[in-house]
This record gives structure tokens, sequence and C-alpha cells, in this order.
């Protein structure tokens, strides 16, 4: 098996990072149509309208429907069409961005990520999750290359609900990880590829990052403020996490976020949130040493991450067999898992983490 690594073409970060993005992607083209969360659109216009004043590049801004559906992606791929549009670029959360990235790859055009918020690695991965018109899934959408670029406003990023933030860190929590058993067992990454070196030691600063900075982006996010561990947390959330998850490949955390949205209970529970209770449960199907548990559980209790199942929204613990089959359906990823895992064995690991993560809190 060959190994595989890929990336965004570019990456910039920083305060103010909108006031500069004509300079950072007219090479792409000279015409943008920028799709918009209603959020994403107020919080980031005025800076890209200032960035393009006086460069003759023309720019469309479009609100989507909140679902990256079938339908809205061919609405923008008209609009694309209609107005000779050379670039497409998202601002928003990942639904935007996954409907940025469906119209940009079926209309053969370049790419621009604008993430508003902070709360999964979706901006720098070359996959979509794609919905029918109604809401409900219906496939991921794997792209040939990564975004074209990827550009994180930190100062939009901060004034964003600090949920959002925090559970950006339960979704690169899960990295390292999930990589790690993927590097383990030989399976192949996102990327359809090997693991390489470069790609682990990503995944592995995503976590030392988030160990170092996570407490202190949290306090300073809920001020509003921007600090080096603002800046830290924001990267280790798009960049590390995004890269490192694509390149790394994914295992127990992620199949049982896809297991719990089979149970209505958690539907106000964020991705990013379930997927750090899920890093727990899988360090108990490891098997792995109490002090490694101990230390991501200390980890997600400082920021606000779940760790056990009433946290989540599960008080029904005999509902947990539910997500345990969904979690374990044939092509997720906890297959990747060495020895493979049952949904009984997911079910008992679930039951484990929950009372270790109850007696943790002192419950």
């Amino acid at each position: 098996m060959l190994k595989l690594m890929r990336a965004p073409s570019k990456y910039v970060q920083g305060q103010d990072a909108l006031l500069e993005l004509h300079e950072n992607i007219k090479d792409l083209g000279n015409s943008f149509l920028f799709i918009c969360s209603k959020s994403g659109k107020k919080a980031a216009q005025p800076k890209i309208e200032k960035s393009f004043e006086g460069t003759g590049a023309k720019i469309m801004f479009e609100v989507f429907s909140g679902i990256s559906s079938k339908g809205e992606i061919a609405k923008m791929r008209q609009i694309a069409k209609d107005n000779n549009i050379e670039v497409i670029c998202a601002i928003g959360g990942g639904s935007a961005i996954d409907t940025a990235k469906a119209t940009a790859y079926y209309e053969k055009l370049p790419v621009v990520i604008i993430p508003s918020v902070c709360a999964t690695d979706a901006p720098c991965t070359g996959l979509s999750v794609i919905y029918n018109d109604d809401g409900t899934f219906n496939s991921y959408l794997f792209y040939p290359k990564n975004p074209d670029a990827v550009v994180v406003d930190t100062s939009i990023i901060v004034k964003a609900p600090v949920r959002f933030l925090i559970s950006g860190m339960g979704d690169a929590l899960g990295t390292y990880f999930e990589a790690r058993m993927c590097y383990k067992t030989n399976s192949l990454s996102l990327e359809n590829g090997g693991v390489t070196k470069s790609a682990m030691a990503l995944c592995e600063l995503c976590y030392e990052t988030l160990l170092e900075d996570g407490y202190k982006a949290k306090k300073s996010a809920e001020i509003g403020v921007i600090t080096p561990a603002v800046e830290s947390i924001i990267e280790a959330n798009t960049y590390l996490s995004g890269v490192g998850a694509d390149n790394g490949g994914l295992a127990t955390a992620h199949s049982v976020y896809n297991g719990f949205t089979a149970l209505e209970e958690c539907e106000k529970t964020m991705h990013g949130e379930i997927v750090a209770f899920g890093t727990v449960i899988q360090l108990v199907l490891e098997n792995a040493p109490m002090d490694e548990i101990e230390e991501v559980m200390d980890f997600c209790v400082s920021v606000g991450l779940p760790i056990t199942l009433e946290e989540i929204g599960v008080k029904d613990k005999k509902r947990v067999i539910i997500a345990a089959e969904k979690a374990c359906a044939p092509g997720e990823s906890i297959h990747n898992m060495l020895g493979d895992v049952t949904a009984q064995q997911l079910n008992s690991a679930i039951l484990a983490a929950d009372a270790m993560g109850m007696e943790f809190l002192g419950k």
C-alpha cells in the first residue's frame, strides 16, 4: 500500500486576515462567488469588500439554504455559470463549506474556504457530507484535491459562541488517537492511502496543543479576546486536526458520533462533543493505560467537553445499543480497530466509559 499525504494548497490564519483576502487568492481568478451562511455573511462581507476595493475583481455573495443538499448545490452551480464565476468561496460553518466544495468540484473551479466558526475540521478536508433536499443523509463526496486556500480570520472566530470553539477541540481530540490506531492496523486514511510519519506528527502535535492551550484558549474566548493560546487552538482545530484526520484516518471516536445520531435525544449535542466522549470510549476499547484515559478525561472536563452519557443527552442506558449497532454498521471507521469491534463490545465500552466518567466527576 502506498503512503499518501494531502493538504490545502495555502493556509492563512490571523487577526483581520480577511482584510488581505484578495492578496492571498488573486492568483486563482478574477470573479468570485461567496456561498455564505447568514451569520458568516454578516461577519465577513465588510472586510472582504474592503479587501477587494480597487482591484477590478467581481465578487458576489449568496446566502445558502443551510443544508449542503443536492438541490442547493445545483442552485449554486447555476449561479456560477450564469455569472461566469472563476472561483467559489465558502463563508460559514460545515454546511456552507460542503456546499461550496461540491459546487467548485462539479464546475471544475478552485475553492476557497473562510470558516466563521471553529467547530469542526471541515475547512481543510477533501470531502463533503451531502444531504437530500429533505435533510436526510445522501452520501459522502470525496474530492481529488483539498481546498486551494483556507483563510481563517481569528477576530471573527473569537466572536462566535465559545461552544463552537470547544466543540472543535472535541473533534480535534480524536485526531491523534484515531490516527494512531489506523497506523497500528495499517488501515487506509480518508485519502485512501497509507499513513505517513508526517501525518502522525501533525496528529500528535494536535493533541499536545490541545493539552497545552485548550483551557487557556477557552477562558480567553469566553471574554472575546485573542491570545496566543486562542491562535494555537484555532490552528489545532482547523489545520492540524483537518489535515491530520484526512491523512491519518478515523476509528472509533467518529463512528460513535455517527451511532449517536440515531438517538433523537442527542440532536442538540454538537459533533465534536460526541467525538470527545467517543475518544474516551475508544481508549476503553483499546484497554489503554489508565493514566492516558485520565489525561483525556481531565482535558475534557477542563474545557467543558462531555465524558458521560448524561452530558450528551442520554439518560436511558438501554438505548445505547441502538447507537452501538449503528456505529458498527458495514463501512464504519470503527472497523479500523485492532481485531475489529462488535456492537455488543462497543455497547459495553460505552457503558464502562460512562461509569469511569461519572466516577471522575464524583457522581
